[in-house]
């Protein structure tokens, strides 16, 4: 429902309140599940890249110092993710035929075009991931607007087609307002603020929001609070799963599962994100899908004049 008690206040911490909508999945499902490959290897903050320093988020090296110069370290760790990492996922997702969205950093994408190739090949949704995987938070307006603009040129001449889909990840104030300026965008990931898509009302135009989440995340492995083993990732997909499932019942939802090529794609803990896909592939009535397919599915069946 449009919540038209937060119009001077921009943020919305009511949502769907006690009675969320039934999305009405595909088939009836209980859950919708989702998988996103973040690729983000050659995007990322580093001196060869015209950066003031090497990049300290998400990596092996918790708690990274930033460099003005290279960290040929951090370089190699980034690198793991493109050269091994990578295949290692594809070769698990095209074992199992899950379908699956990447969030393709432009630069990094442009740097590889072979893992490029295989995303089409296997008929992946590919999704805007911004040009770089850097912080966006004091980019002055105009540059990011560019650089958006410049991210979704790039990733039509590499894929053959504009993103349907959008995430910064380490957004800015501006980011959202400036996605929603945006007719050729049809949703944005950059929430974490309900396990449902909703409409932003904030901005020019109401901004489909189908949120993505940082605690199904394997990014748990880089982080001083974290999984620190890949039966830990498991037990919590897995737990997140059942409680979603069982609410399915009567308010199914969506559950997101967020990866990344040198994080899960360490042999060490590929095999609880395999676990995982072989216990949730056990269960009938869930519907496994791309972001896109969730977008559309919530703009056809909930548009945005609609009150729920």
């Amino acid at each position: 429902m449009k919540n038209k008690n937060t119009q001077d206040y921009p943020r919305d911490l009511i949502g769907y309140g006690e009675s969320p909508p039934h999305p009405k999945w595909p088939d009836n499902a209980k859950l919708a599940l989702q998988f996103v490959i973040n690729y983000e290897e050659g995007g990322e903050n580093c001196v060869l890249h015209g950066d003031k320093h090497s990049e300290i988020f998400l990596s092996e090296i918790i708690g990274a110092q930033a460099f003005a110069d290279r960290h040929l370290s951090m370089e190699s760790l980034y690198e793991y993710g493109s050269r091994a990492g990578f295949w290692r996922l594809h070769r698990l997702f095209t074992k199992y035929q899950i379908p699956a969205t990447v969030f393709g950093v432009t630069m990094a994408m442009q740097r590889h075009p072979g893992a490029v190739e295989a995303m089409m090949r296997s008929d992946w949704e590919i999704a805007s991931h911004a040009m770089r995987w850097i912080h966006f938070q004091d980019m002055p307006i105009e540059e990011e607007r560019q650089q958006i603009d410049d991210a979704i040129m790039l990733h039509e001449s590499l894929t053959g087609a504009k993103p349907c889909g959008w995430y910064t990840g380490r957004t800015s104030p501006n980011t959202l307002a400036l996605i929603a300026e945006r007719e050729d965008v049809l949703y944005c990931a950059d929430s974490y603020a309900d396990d449902l898509p909703y409409y932003d009302y904030h901005y020019s135009r109401p901004l489909l929001m189908v949120p993505y989440t940082l605690d199904t995340n394997d990014m748990r492995f880089a982080s001083p609070q974290g999984f620190n083993t890949g039966n830990d990732f498991y037990e919590y997909l897995k737990d997140a799963f059942d409680v979603l499932f069982e609410e399915g019942e009567t308010h199914p939802k969506m559950l997101s599962i967020g990866l990344h090529c040198r994080i899960i794609g360490r042999p060490a803990r590929l095999k609880s994100l395999e676990r995982f896909i072989q216990y949730a592939m056990s269960h009938s009535d869930i519907w496994v899908c791309t972001r896109q397919q969730i977008a559309e599915h919530w703009q056809r069946n909930f548009p945005p004049e609609m009150e729920f």
